[in-house]
């Protein structure tokens, strides 16, 4: 499937979809700009995404989640693992265990998807991680400061052709060709352009 594919089959039944902006940023430090981006998201009736987590995931969802009024909800894609996967696979009918990360979901989450995939950080553009659910289920992701995981996930929404912007100090860990936003209303335009009443002519 390629990137201008995927752009496609997200535009069919758009009018009865909800909008959905993914941000994706370290899971252990939160960053200054959380708090409003994520009040900025809740304010523009979407819904957030994010994987569930600490550090900047927590802190987004929290300010999101603090806003009001606001029409969206948090949404937490959390990583997991069943033990021994290969029981279910085979049906052999052996007894499983599914384990949830520690920390995971955050309290701030309000619809939890637990999955089976454990693998993030350097691991995570393989089959085995959320992160490819985390960009395909987003409209736009706005990618906040963090390490393997986030250039990732960011590597991700370049291959997958989901909109997407930095804010923050990144350095040279974003992906080539990632714009960088310089202030919050750099994201807000980034956002009105691919989310809200007037985005989907714009696509």
């Amino acid at each position: 499937m390629t990137a201008h594919s995927v752009k496609r089959h997200r535009r069919e039944g758009a009018h009865n979809r909800r909008q959905v902006v993914a941000v994706i940023g370290s899971g252990e430090t939160a960053d200054p700009q959380c708090e409003e981006v994520g009040r900025l998201i809740a304010r523009l009736g979407c819904d957030l995404l994010t994987g569930g987590g600490g550090g900047a995931m927590a802190a987004v969802s929290r300010a999101f989640f603090e806003t009001s009024p606001r029409k969206g909800i948090v949404i937490g894609i959390v990583p997991g693992a069943v033990d021994p996967l290969a029981a279910l696979e085979e049906r052999n009918d052996s007894a499983v265990e599914y384990k949830v990360w520690p920390g995971y979901p955050n309290d701030w989450v309000e619809l939890a998807i637990y999955t089976h995939l454990p693998d993030s950080g350097r691991e995570g553009t393989q089959r085995s991680s959320r992160n490819h659910i985390n960009v395909l289920s987003a409209d736009a992701i706005v990618a906040l400061p963090g390490r393997e995981g986030t250039e990732s996930e960011a590597w991700l929404a370049t291959q997958y052709g989901v909109p997407i912007v930095a804010y923050g100090e990144h350095g040279d860990v974003m992906p080539a060709g990632i714009p960088l936003a310089r202030s919050l209303t750099e994201v807000r335009a980034f956002l009105a352009r691919h989310v809200g009443p007037n985005a989907r002519t714009n696509r």
